[in-house]
């Protein structure tokens, strides 16, 4: 039971797997940073339409990834949770710090 539970650790956090996180090793980071920078140069400049683009792109890439099938749907919302939360812990809680350490408490 352990083989399945670990094979379906992205799933789930029923089913814990050791220390397994979604980090991708540096080296293979790589192919996809000249790929990135590639479509952030290709956003509107007005900063108002560039929601709107980057929905597009991350919907389309998840249409494109995951066949139709409700598990991989699931799988595809958790992904965007995790990816909400990542974002928010290493980008947004920092600059949460540094303005309160400069302005103090609410």
């Amino acid at each position: 039971m352990e083989g399945l539970r670990c094979r379906y650790l992205s799933v789930s956090p029923l089913f814990p797997c050791g220390d397994s996180v979604p980090y991708i090793p540096l080296e293979e980071r790589k192919r996809y940073d000249q790929l990135i920078e590639e479509i952030i140069s290709r956003l509107p400049e007005d900063v108002s339409k560039v929601d709107g683009h980057l929905n597009y792109v991350v919907t389309k890439m998840l249409k494109l990834v995951y066949k139709p099938r409700y598990f991989n749907y699931n799988r595809a919302v958790g992904l965007l949770e995790c990816v909400k939360l990542e974002f928010y812990r290493v980008v947004v809680s920092p600059y949460e710090d540094e303005k309160r350490s400069e302005t103090g408490e609410v």
